[in-house]
């Protein structure tokens, strides 16, 4: 997704990133770079809003259950890969 706007932050990256940001497991620099991201690129915003709510949803529905910490370190790395091969594709699209 990209809004066509050009930003310092790119959109795809900022939508990947997002739970992580949620879930406050991004450094504080990310965040403010997500944040700042999210002010002023409202189709983000937009998509921000209805993961927030999917999270909200989850939450309510699965109560106070926590995923196994092996999962969770599982989910990171992929979440990581993810997001480096996304903005390496990027940036050779761009080339």
């Amino acid at each position: 997704m990209s809004c066509g706007e050009p930003h310092e932050t790119d959109c795809r990256e900022v939508l990947a990133e997002v739970y992580l940001y949620l879930d406050l497991e991004c450094g504080e620099e990310r965040r403010v770079l997500i944040r700042e991201h999210l002010e002023e690129c409202g189709p983000c915003l937009r998509e921000y809003g209805l993961e927030q709510e999917v999270k909200a949803l989850v939450a309510r529905c699965c109560g106070n259950e926590t995923a196994p910490e092996q999962l969770r370190e599982r989910l990171r790395v992929r979440l990581t890969e993810l997001v480096v091969f996304e903005t390496t594709e990027s940036r050779e699209l761009a080339d």
